[in-house]
């Protein structure tokens, strides 16, 4: 049970407590630390499933423990945006996020119950959510007010902030499309009558 997939996804469960502390620090850089710690977390999650495939490590505890912490790292980071931004768009958006996490989450289950879990696996369209997802997310935590040095010119942080809600937007759009998507494949199923 305890591979080296499984131990980097228990530590990116760890680092929800972390983050939520950092992002909650009285000092000038809490922000960009809750970012870093937010990045560690994705880039981790990006690594478990790379090692799992490369050791040939992958297993049900880790195919049950790996969606669990993705899910709760990103909900404990839309909640804070919701507190954070108090933007009505940003909070709708959170909300339909974790709404249709919650909603796939029991859609996979009931298929399972049928057979049919596969009909439903992880779209295109659901990883393209997903990345949209995490670079508005991180974005919108480190809100950065100042221009960042790249190289050889500074980069606007207002192109900066443009961008993250430009992905945070697109992320919305692909959460609701793809929610209708995996709706669509499960519709036969929900709509028989029991015998």
């Amino acid at each position: 049970m305890w591979t080296i997939p499984n131990q980097i996804t228990m530590f990116r469960i760890l680092l929800i407590p972390v983050f939520l502390v950092v992002f909650y620090l009285p000092v000038s850089w809490n922000h960009f630390g809750a970012f870093a710690v937010f990045w560690l977390a994705a880039i981790s999650d990006a690594l478990d499933g790379y090692l799992a495939r490369k050791l040939n490590q992958s297993s049900a505890f880790g195919a049950f423990i790996d969606p669990v912490a993705d899910k709760l790292m990103v909900v404990a980071a839309l909640v804070l945006l919701i507190q954070d931004y108090q933007l009505w768009w940003i909070s709708i958006s959170a909300i339909l996020m974790i709404a249709r996490e919650i909603f796939i989450s029991a859609l996979r289950e009931f298929m399972s119950s049928r057979g049919k879990r596969d009909e439903i696996a992880v779209s295109q369209m659901g990883k393209y959510k997903t990345a949209a997802q995490m670079l508005g997310i991180m974005g919108l935590i480190w809100q950065p007010d100042y221009d960042i040095p790249l190289i050889l010119f500074h980069f606007p942080h207002e192109i900066l902030m443009f961008i993250a809600y430009s992905f945070y937007a697109i992320a919305t759009v692909l959460t609701f499309w793809s929610m209708l998507a995996y709706f669509k494949v499960a519709w036969p199923e929900l709509a028989k009558q029991n015998s």
